[in-house]
């Protein structure tokens, strides 16, 4: 059990490797505002995240019941913790990568949807109501 686990956590990291170069990618596409170069990433990044997810589905099977902390805790495999601690560390750089893509393409809709107000603004008549103050 102990090496079929090594294994598929080996396998897990160069998949989260993988979806990591991705998100750098899509952080220099955000950057450089390549609009059609980001349309193209979204296929291949939700490819990799399946993967993922099916090796992650594998890992639960293997293990049942029992958390990975408390097998790699339990065993005294130098490997298994090893690679445990690395898989955890692409895990988090992957987390801050993608929660900054994230900001950032959330920074850069609400720019344009603040541009396209400003060169077409709203038309209707605006009425002040009993506070004084201006509705739309």
């Amino acid at each position: 059990m102990i090496n079929e686990l090594i294994t598929l956590i080996q396998s897990q990291e160069e998949e989260l490797q993988r979806l990591l170069e991705l998100l750098e990618t899509q952080y220099k596409m955000i950057m450089s505002k390549d609009v059609f170069g980001l349309e193209g990433l979204v296929d291949k990044i939700n490819e990799c995240g399946k993967k993922i997810a099916k090796q992650e589905i594998e890992r639960r099977n293997i293990l049942g019941d029992n958390g990975i902390t408390e097998v790699v805790n339990n065993s005294n495999n130098e490997e298994l913790r090893e690679n445990y601690n690395n898989i955890k560390r692409t895990l988090n750089s992957v987390i801050s990568q993608k929660e900054t893509n994230d900001m950032l393409l959330k920074q850069q809709i609400l720019f344009n949807n603040k541009m396209l107000e400003i060169m077409n603004p709203r038309r209707e008549i605006k009425t002040y109501n009993s506070y004084g103050n201006l509705s739309r």
